[in-house]
Formats: C-alpha cells, structure tokens, sequence
C-alpha cells in the first residue's frame, strides 16, 4: 500500500501526506488493535516523522531535521512514542530500516549474558532504535554493575562518527534527567546523535 503514497517524477518519489497518514493508521490498526487511531493534535508532530522517514530534504530542512541524524522522539508516558517509532520504517528505504528493542529487555540480556551484548548493539553496523531511555537499572553480572545503555549509546555514538550509522531513541525523560542516569558524556553527545521530536507534556494517556 506505500506505492499509492506516492508518484514518481523524474525518479522522485512525490508524496502525498494525508495518503501516509492513512497508511499509518491502517498500519497500526495491523500491528496494535482496532483501538489504534491517528489524533488530529498528533498531525504536526507525525508530519514531522514522516518527512524524516522518507528524507523530504526541503520539509525536514525547514523543521530543523538533520537527516545525518537520528530521532529522539520524547514525551509523556502513553503517548504513543513506542507505536510510532516502531511505525516508521514501513516509509524507508530498506538500508535505512531499525529494529526497536526496549531498554528493559537490553538490561535484562546483559544481566543474562554480560558484556557480550554490548557488543552486540552498541557496534551493530545497521540503524537501531533504543526504545524508553531511562526506565532501565543498572544491571549486575557476576556481581560487576555497568551502565549498559550509556556505554551502547556512547558506541552508538562512535558509529555514527566512522561510519554514518544512524541510531534513534524514545525516552519519557529530559536532558537533565538523561544526564543523571547516563552521565556528562552521553548528554554532551544527544545533539550529535538525535533530532528531538517532543510529543507536548499535555499530551494525554492514549491507553486509558
């Protein structure tokens, strides 16, 4: 159905933003449920992710979007900030598609199978997508604490660096409090790293 978002000019994909956004909405209705919807007061805001998704140079320029950069995308809890991440690369180019993983579940391998999954994606040469920065724990193995995803972050960080490789990220927190679970050096490295698309802190609980 992304074809009919879309016509070809001169080898230009020219879209047609309320076509996407009804694609969206079919999308999530697929993925999450009947209840899933599209709010009008969110348009602006996914108008935003969308012209990033498909690298609208002139749109993303006049939003400030850097699309060298990933995305953060923050907000209250229950905004939609995990749906709509996990959404967007059905817009993308195959090379530019991530896979979202919950900073819970990294922790929770690392406690599981150590140092190894560092590794594993703070150096996984494709996008990727650290999904609710912050809500994790320091996690022990074998009795050695480590921040784990200040360490991916900061190795996503030096990939991006080398290699281009985009990383993005959700987080119900701010940069203050980003500081205070990562520290100094991941917060001097969030604007290198990320474009901040910020849901309103008004936004309301879209699972109630």
């Amino acid at each position: 159905m992304l074809h009919k978002c879309f016509t070809i000019s001169n080898g230009y994909r020219n879209f047609n933003f309320t076509t996407c956004i009804q694609y969206l909405n079919h999308l999530g209705k697929q993925k999450y449920g009947s209840k899933f919807s599209i709010r009008k007061e969110d348009l602006h805001l996914i108008h935003k992710l969308i012209a990033y998704a498909i690298g609208e140079e002139k749109l993303c320029s006049n939003y400030g979007i850097d699309l060298d950069k990933g995305i953060l995308l923050t907000g209250p809890v229950g905004c939609g900030k995990t749906s709509l991440i996990s959404l967007l690369p059905n817009f993308m180019y195959a090379n530019q598609k991530y896979f979202v993983k919950n900073t819970r579940d990294i922790a929770s391998e690392f406690h599981k199978e150590g140092y190894e999954i560092i590794q594993r994606y703070g150096y996984r040469e494709k996008p990727f997508c650290i999904d609710d920065l912050g809500v994790e724990h320091n996690i022990k193995h074998f009795g050695n604490e480590c921040n784990t995803i200040g360490e991916i972050m900061l190795q996503r960080y030096e990939l991006q660096v080398s290699q281009g490789i985009i990383t993005h990220a959700t987080t119900n927190l701010n940069a203050d409090e980003l500081e205070d679970i990562y520290g100094i050096r991941v917060r001097s490295r969030l604007r290198s790293l990320f474009n901040l698309v910020s849901f309103p802190m008004e936004t309301l609980d879209k699972r109630k």
